[in-house]
């Protein structure tokens, strides 16, 4: 039982459970029936599970001179070999499963798949490293779509407004993690900007992501307005508390997200872009 607890703990839980829950209630909005919906959160659950331990994998000797107690592989609570099996399996999974959804969701989930591999591989050393987010999450409403028994592609707003949610899902997955990472050598886009730049990028992604959310859902919904209000002054607030040095910048860029996430999951079926449509 420690062994699991140990295994469930390198897995990056609280994100994780995040993701999946964000890509099951997309496929509700969208339309997708209850096997639809189940397949496409247990290959997003797999997906997340499988990129959570690749991350403590590959990262089991920087978190060890870091002194990261927080994670079980450099506390030796559990053997690397167990969470390299964990991940490979885990995206196996993911891979077998996703195929229930036919070929279309298959393809699409394995770049996002592939993304969260580069990322943890490569792309978090350097300055492309918002680039994984950038497409998986921009692939999430995409996704849900893709599920569809029509597979259908998703509107360009949604994509975008994903895309742009994964600009701050990057900034806030590393802003806590800044210092240990500096000592360690990783210097993606957010440790290269600094705390301050970090987490005024993720401000302004999330206003972005709000005005293109609202302009899909239209500017005469009550809804979509009360949404982009609430998220641009979440946002602004963030940016004046980056430039600040504030740490409540990092608490506004998880309130501008969860707001947006919200009107992205209200867009529902306006995601769905059906055949001969420009929207």
């Amino acid at each position: 039982m420690r062994l699991i607890g140990a295994l469930l703990r390198s897995s990056h839980p609280l994100p994780s459970a995040g993701v999946t829950v964000i890509a099951v209630l997309l496929g509700i909005a969208v339309g997708l029936g209850p096997i639809g919906v189940v397949l496409l959160g247990v290959t997003m659950a797999f997906n997340q599970l499988s990129i959570g331990w690749s991350n403590d994998w590959l990262d089991a000797v920087r978190d060890r001179e870091a002194g990261r107690l927080d994670k079980p592989v450099a506390r030796g609570e559990i053997p690397v070999a167990a969470v390299r099996v964990a991940a490979l399996g885990a995206a196996a999974l993911a891979v077998f499963v996703s195929l229930s959804l036919g070929l279309p969701f298959a393809l699409a989930h394995l770049i996002a798949l592939g993304g969260g591999w580069a990322y943890n591989t490569w792309l978090k050393h350097g300055p492309l490293s918002p680039l994984p987010y950038v497409v998986a999450f921009g692939l999430l409403p995409m996704l849900a779509t893709l599920a569809l028994p029509q597979p259908a592609p998703a509107a360009w707003w949604a994509v975008l407004a994903g895309s742009l949610l994964g600009v701050a899902a990057h900034v806030a997955n590393v802003l806590p993690d800044l210092d240990d990472d500096a000592a360690t050598g990783v210097r993606g886009l957010p440790h290269r900007l600094g705390r301050v730049g970090a987490t005024v990028l993720g401000g302004v992604a999330l206003a972005g992501a709000a005005i293109a959310l609202a302009l899909g859902i239209g500017l005469d919904s009550p809804i979509a307005l009360a949404g982009l209000a609430l998220s641009l002054a979440a946002s602004a607030g963030a940016v004046v508390a980056g430039l600040r040095g504030s740490r409540w910048g990092f608490r506004l860029v998880i309130l501008a997200a969860l707001i947006d996430v919200v009107l992205l999951v209200l867009a529902g079926e306006r995601m769905v872009v059906t055949l001969g449509s420009a929207t």
